[in-house]
């Protein structure tokens, strides 16, 4: 919901590097970015509008159909995932991406978090945190969020009618970012 996405904050942002331990290294067009904080501006209005930009994991995930060796996939629940084992760093997917939800990691990676396996010279993108989600957790940057008592971000099962991003979904109704392209993104957008 973006109009309970604050301006200014970074909880969701700050919860996703820490859970997964991405660098930063001060190097905006290179430095991983598994979400990030995008503010936009109504040209005619002027409205600002504050929203978290990550994987959208789409149900036809142009990222997948592009994949050399099918690192890149869609696991049964939607999630779109890549298998760093057999990446080879070629970055089609990054390409294929309309929303530049992939990061190409360039340097050796210290510290890694054994549910986060990363690599140099292979592409990754957010997880949604499938080491919580698999054990009946939410991703790290929706908790953060609800910490923050803003509550912009929602997880859950879209195919479950009575979870409760479906019941806010048919309230409230979601958009799509680029829903023109048809790949039924599994992330949704209010007040957009």
């Amino acid at each position: 919901d973006t109009a309970k996405c604050a301006d200014g904050c970074t909880a969701c942002v700050d919860a996703c590097v820490s859970e997964n331990n991405i660098p930063n290294h001060g190097r905006p067009t290179t430095d991983p970015v598994w979400i990030r904080k995008v503010k936009l501006r109504d040209k005619q209005t002027g409205k600002l509008t504050n929203m978290p930009m990550l994987c959208l994991h789409c149900e036809f995930p142009p990222c997948v159909d592009v994949c050399p060796t099918g690192a890149s996939f869609r696991r049964a629940d939607g999630i779109v995932l890549v298998d760093r084992h057999i990446c080879i760093g070629c970055r089609y997917c990054m390409m294929a991406c309309p929303y530049k939800a992939r990061s190409f990691i360039h340097e050796d990676l210290k510290d890694q978090k054994p549910w986060a396996p990363r690599g140099k010279g292979t592409v990754e993108s957010c997880t949604l945190c499938v080491h919580r989600v698999d054990h009946g957790g939410t991703p790290a940057c929706v908790e953060a969020c609800s910490a923050e008592n803003h509550n912009a971000l929602i997880f859950g099962d879209l195919y479950d009618e009575n979870s409760q991003i479906s019941q806010q979904l048919r309230k409230h109704g979601g958009k799509e970012i680029r829903g023109d392209l048809g790949l039924n993104t599994g992330v949704r957008y209010r007040g957009i």
